[in-house]
């Protein structure tokens, strides 16, 4: 028997959206390998998996796989869609792109989940989903934003809401905040969380590590997980004769990450990419890390309010001043620790499922049996508990579709 992983907050995100349906079923490319280091299982409340192929190729060899691809599993893709109450396609991504337009064109209750640039479009497959969501958002279609702003995410489709990403649930939360005293030691631990690309902005981490050195002699800098960028990283640490100051740190699983977070003094985050909700940033300031960010996507609603200092640049004497700002005296640090602790515990896991919940319930009616809410005759609300056949609207359970890249292992 397969058992199923993937890497990222998806497994623990789709174990807990399965916990709103009857049943759901993932339809995800996979590969035959065992699973390697940061992927969790995937398993939630009734959750199967449905196995497609692996795209072969990389890069443009990829997107010229893309339609053999589509040819070889339409069929199982559209059983599925079929026989689905409603359907969840993540994007961006190809998988989820069919899974949307598929759903669309069924006329199936459609939850679209954006996690990638949503403020910023460059590509023209960031333009189609930004179109086709402002297009189609409203009724039975539920289309939402990962990020947020003080603005809605569209002007032209006021259907569209924001939601934030989270991969720590209530108890995780309570259990990882630490206090943060002023290092007594004066060793100062930096830490960079992030699919490492050159937009992340450890290059600029690493640049400042000098200019650091001057204040704080025994500054380090740790880098986790990996990417296009790492050799490049390597390269520059080295140029810089930092090898003893920086570290990298490769993959780890969310277990080994929260461990190397507790074990740091700032969470560093000078990027430029445009990043919907960034989860390491919220696992930084659960552990009670004050964050130095940019002034990007969420980044400055998130810890520009009192957790954190904000940059204007993303250069070495930015990130190198921001340092300086965020352990300028005990208190303020301290502070700042507590403060990230507390906005931490407003994003929760449980409380990104039932946000979402809420908004499936508004379009859809009832998702679960047992999940029905009628009026008493004192005009309260109540849970009457039954169990009848999955539907759409008024029925008391309902199937979900999923979509969205997954690998397999024995």
């Amino acid at each position: 028997m397969l058992s199923f992983a993937s890497d990222g907050g998806f497994p623990l995100q789709m174990a807990s959206l399965s916990e709103l349906f009857d049943e759901t079923r993932l339809v995800l490319p996979f590969s035959k390998r065992g699973f390697e280091a940061g992927e969790m299982p995937l398993i939630g409340h009734n959750l199967s998996i449905v196995p497609l192929t692996q795209r072969c190729g990389t890069g443009f060899s990829s997107k010229l796989s893309f339609l053999p691809w589509v040819l070889r599993n339409c069929g199982t893709i559209l059983r599925e869609l079929l026989a689905a109450d409603a359907v969840h396609s993540p994007i961006p991504g190809d998988v989820g792109t069919v899974g949307m337009l598929g759903a669309f064109t069924l006329c199936k209750p459609l939850f679209v989940r954006h996690c990638g640039n949503w403020l910023k479009p460059v590509t023209l497959a960031e333009k189609f989903w930004r179109w086709f969501m402002e297009r189609f958002a409203g009724g039975r279609n539920v289309m939402l934003a990962t990020g947020g702003t003080a603005a809605p995410p569209s002007q032209k489709n006021r259907s569209i809401r924001w939601i934030f990403a989270s991969s720590l649930s209530e108890q995780e939360l309570r259990s990882y905040a630490c206090e943060r005293a002023y290092p007594p030691d004066g060793r100062i631990r930096l830490i960079l969380v992030a699919r490492q690309k050159k937009a992340k902005g450890a290059g600029a981490v690493i640049q400042s590590l000098p200019l650091l050195a001057e204040r704080f002699p025994n500054v380090s800098f740790e880098i986790v997980g990996e990417g296009s960028a790492i050799p490049e990283f390597r390269r520059l640490a080295e140029a810089l004769g930092l090898q003893d100051r920086v570290h990298f740190t490769g993959k780890l699983d969310h277990e080994q990450v929260m461990h190397c977070l507790k074990d740091a003094t700032l969470f560093v985050f000078p990027t430029v990419s445009s990043d919907g909700f960034p989860k390491a940033v919220l696992e930084g300031l659960a552990a009670g890390l004050p964050v130095v960010g940019t002034r990007v996507s969420v980044l400055p609603q998130l810890i520009g309010n009192g957790c954190g200092v904000l940059i204007d640049k993303v250069t070495p004497e930015a990130v190198a001043q921001g340092v300086a700002a965020a352990l300028g005296s005990a208190a303020a640090y301290e502070a700042m620790s507590r403060k990230a602790i507390e906005t931490a515990r407003q994003y929760s896991l449980e409380a990104w499922r039932d946000s979402i919940g809420e908004y499936l319930r508004d379009a859809w009616g009832t998702l679960r049996s047992g999940d029905r809410r009628h009026e008493t005759g004192d005009g309260s609300e109540e849970s009457e508990v039954r169990s009848q056949k999955s539907g759409v609207r008024g029925a008391e359970g309902q199937r979900s579709e999923v979509s969205n890249p997954v690998v397999g292992g024995p």
